[in-house]
């Protein structure tokens, strides 16, 4: 996975540019134990071939009421370049989609990214997310500066009613 997550292609439209490997897989590894962070990577054979992420985390309300609890995600993927255009990346969104909802019982997923990654928006939007915020220059890129950044969002009732 640091094959292809350390590439300039890769790196170029990730929040989290660069990783040092020993950490990357430590994260990896430590993951397995955490019941918040649902990362998971994608395999075609025993080629991975993208990662993803739904951590779950506390929704906005007062004072740490208990229905604001663990009851939002934040979902996250990479893809091989050398893999992209395969729906690799839409069928991972999905299915953390489905994660966060069928099974855990979430009731809001979002979802960042840079606006001028036009490949990101659409998977957001192939799995039903909305564009919820358009933020101008609101977004650091090492390379770009202040550039401008969405958030994507469903809610589970969304998610229940899409075709």
């Amino acid at each position: 996975m640091l094959t292809y997550r350390n590439t300039p292609e890769v790196q170029r439209w990730l929040i989290r540019a660069t990783v040092d490997p020993v950490v990357f897989r430590e994260k990896w590894l430590t993951s397995v134990d955490e019941p918040y962070d649902h990362s998971c990577v994608a395999l075609v054979g025993d080629q991975p071939v993208g990662s993803g992420m739904l951590e779950v985390v506390d929704g906005m309300g007062q004072d740490d009421a208990p229905e604001s609890l663990r009851v939002e995600g934040m979902l996250g993927y990479t893809i091989d370049p050398a893999h992209a255009g395969r729906g690799y990346a839409t069928e991972i969104a999905r299915n953390l989609l489905s994660l966060a909802f069928d099974e855990l019982g979430l009731r809001r997923v979002t979802a960042g990214c840079f606006a001028d990654n036009p490949a990101s928006r659409r998977i957001l939007e192939k799995v039903g997310m909305r564009l919820e915020q358009y933020g101008v220059r609101d977004s650091w890129h090492h390379e770009l500066g202040w550039i401008d950044g969405c958030t994507y969002a469903i809610l589970r009732e969304e998610w229940d009613a899409r075709v």
